[in-house]
């Protein structure tokens, strides 16, 4: 295929104005997705990328098929028990989205099919299924669905006696819904057409037309969102309302759903909290009095103003509380210290309690669904980066632990080929860096040997080290994948969040930079064997570090990037800027727009020479607008020096989360994979 002209977006000078700085940005008219000019440009960077890898299209397309011979294509879920139903998820041989089914009292009884969203998800490019929720008398389904990738559902009401899908349509919602015990009523959140901030919650009747659904909470707040969920306990409608460093909740009666809902304590900026119902009490994971890490306070079920709280469980420095699950006789608090996570159990009927010992260097567990109050067995998850997700029943009184299921990957996989560990990398100020490493038992990590540094590093959201199976195509191929657990994650704790936003964000991108120079230093690989991912906020690591350090890194993968950090911030009207001033600043005011703009890749991109680079979006994407990414291709063509690849890939059919089906997405990660292999000169 012959090389097309490299694609260039015409400039219209556009100035921004505040605190007495001008910035100009020539590509600011790419923010128009209905402008023909726009769609044409993405579309030739399209046309240039394939292109560019025309000689390895065979190669990325058995890249497909390898990883897809990976999965086992017929496939379920282990059931799950919940008011008399067995609930399970299957897929089919050759198709993209799952069956949801379930069976009455056992699972040798008749398989009743809910949903089957490969038929909905015909003639669609693109078919999100959200929210699914069944009526407490089990005759009622509703359903959420987004068929443009832009996180706007439309809920849908099945009745499951009949198998009919009604004509109900409630546009411009969240996806989900809570019911009420008479299981004609539900509530559901309202989405902004604009911002997308989940702003209402309202309530529906199924006797009555939508139009008449009655507003029950309407958060005036516009730096929170709002959200409506059923209890475990199913005795209550909690409504949440959420802002980065504050929470909030309301609750109704399941059985009254007429009632107004009702504060369960002041709202106070700075108090986050979560809460958990079971008899005649509320477990809360609270951070107040300054307990940073959190701990567990308890109140009556009917006394739910702070000054009735508990303390339970005292705040430990040294171990971050993440989350409860209660049931009938006892509950399980979720703890994470020295960024593993420990279950821990709270035996009710003997007043004792013991954890769940794990024993792996590097892994992830996690309390998986648990829908029975009255159960004693403690469903979970564990993985590692060598151990596919495996699902395990616990009988907390007998302490016996059962292996329900494991994910099987085809095509000879063992787990004993491949080795991963966990190393500590020392920081420019002194702090300790945890890296989770995975690679093939027969790679020997040196100065040629390729490297993938992934991270994330904002919103106190920890990357774990969890398994997958499509990366088998790049550790057999001899490369090394690496994880930095950097400062913005909150792996190590609640101050390892604090540490890496606002005013301290450039410690995240300090991070990644000492762990990419550590490996080379140390020659695990090289600054010509050195890669690095990230996607969303950590494409915006991807764009500071590149910008920052050049040098570092033989290529960089930039997924869906937040790059253009001043103008979007700057922006209440684009989706969730109003919810994220705590996160990075409100450059409205003076001292953070200075600092923003010291980092923000978009406004530091200068004349000097790159890494190969790869950089990928989504036409619909509702999170980091496609933009961002395209602005930035746009200016780094316009300013490097260099004659390095500068690839970007538009989805035309999806948002922030690529593709919706299981084996559409694929196709992304091989185009990602065919990259680093062209750059190391790996064909096959």
């Amino acid at each position: 295929m012959k090389m097309p002209d490299v694609p260039k977006a015409k400039k219209i000078p556009q100035v921004l104005e505040i605190h007495g700085d001008r910035r100009t940005d020539p590509w600011f008219w790419l923010n128009d997705r209905e402008n023909p000019e726009v769609i044409d440009y993405l579309k030739a960077e399209n046309d240039y990328l394939e292109a560019f890898l025309s000689e390895e299209k065979a190669f990325r397309d058995n890249l497909y098929e390898e990883m897809l011979g990976r999965i086992k294509q017929e496939d379920q879920s282990v059931p799950y028990f919940y008011n008399g139903y067995f609930y399970i998820t299957r897929y089919e041989e050759g198709r993209e989205y799952p069956v949801y089914t379930r069976k009455k009292d056992n699972l040798e009884a008749k398989e009743e099919i809910l949903l089957n969203v490969n038929e909905l998800a015909e003639g669609h490019e693109y078919y999100d299924v959200s929210g699914i929720s069944v009526s407490p008398d089990n005759r009622w389904l509703v359903f959420g669905v987004d068929t443009v990738s832009r996180r706007l559902y439309t809920l849908h009401l099945k009745d499951l006696l009949s198998g009919e899908i009604t004509d109900m349509a409630i546009p411009h919602t969240s996806g989900g819904a809570a019911w009420a015990n008479d299981s004609q009523t539900f509530f559901y959140t309202c989405k902004n057409l604009q911002t997308l901030r989940h702003e209402k919650i309202k309530k529906h009747q199924l006797n009555n037309p939508v139009s008449e659904d009655t507003e029950v909470y309407h958060e005036t707040d516009d730096t929170f969102l709002t959200y409506a969920y059923r209890s475990k306990s199913g005795k209550y409608i909690i409504i949440g309302c959420a802002q980065t460093i504050t929470s909030d909740y309301y609750l109704i009666p399941t059985d009254q759903p007429e009632l107004p809902p009702r504060q369960f304590t002041a709202r106070q900026r700075g108090h986050e909290y979560q809460i958990d119902h079971r008899d005649g009490e509320w477990l809360i994971i609270s951070n107040t009095d300054g307990a940073t890490n959190f701990k567990v306070m308890t109140c009556p079920e009917n006394q739910t103003d702070k000054t009735h709280w508990k303390e339970l469980i005292p705040h430990r420095a040294d171990v971050l509380l993440e989350g409860i699950e209660p049931f009938r006789d006892f509950w399980v608090l979720e703890e994470r210290k020295a960024g593993l996570t420990q279950l821990r159990i709270f035996n009710n009927k003997e007043g004792r309690e013991h954890y769940l010992d794990f024993g792996e260097e590097a892994y992830t567990a996690y309390v998986s669904v648990n829908r029975d109050m009255d159960s004693p067995l403690l469903r979970f998850g564990y993985q590692s980066m060598t151990t596919p997700p495996s699902t395990f029943d616990y009988h907390v009184f007998k302490r016996e632990k059962t292996l329900l299921k494991q994910q099987e990957v085809l095509g000879g996989f063992n787990s004993e080929d491949y080795l991963t560990k966990r190393l500590f990398i020392p920081s420019r100020d002194g702090v300790q860096i945890p890296l989770s490493l995975v690679y093939h038992k027969d790679t020997q990590p040196g100065e040629h040997t390729p490297l993938l540094l992934y991270a994330y590093g904002s919103y106190g959201i920890t990357v774990d080290p969890t398994f997958s199976s499509a990366r088998i195509s790049l550790l057999d191929r001899g490369f090394v994948f690496a994880i930095a657990h950097i400062r913005g994650g909150q792996l190590l704790g609640r101050s390892w969040y604090d540490q890496g936003k606002l005013l301290h964000k450039k410690n995240t991108f300090n991070d990644f930079i000492d762990c990419g120079a550590y490996l080379v230093k140390e020659k695990l690989t090289s600054s010509q064997h050195l890669y690095a991912m990230g996607g969303s906020a950590g494409g915006l690591l991807m764009g500071a570090v590149v910008n920052m350090r050049p040098d570092l890194w033989r290529g960089i993968i930039a997924a869906v990037p937040f790059v253009d950090v001043v103008t979007t911030m700057l922006d209440e009207s684009i989706p969730l800027t109003t919810g994220e001033f705590d996160e990075w600043g409100n450059p409205k005011d003076p001292t953070y727009y200075e600092y923003i703009k010291s980092y923000s890749p978009y406004d530091n991109v200068q004349a000097k020479e790159y890494p190969a680079m790869l950089v990928t979006t989504g036409l619909h994407d509702s999170q980091v607008q496609y933009w961002e990414p395209a602005k930035w291709v746009a200016k780094l063509r316009d300013n490097k020096t260099d004659h390095n690849p500068l690839l970007l890939y538009t989805n035309m059919d999806a948002g922030h989360g690529g593709a919706s089906g299981r084996f559409q997405r694929l196709k992304e990660i091989a185009l990602e994979y065919v990259f680093l292999f062209k750059m190391e000169g790996i064909k096959s």
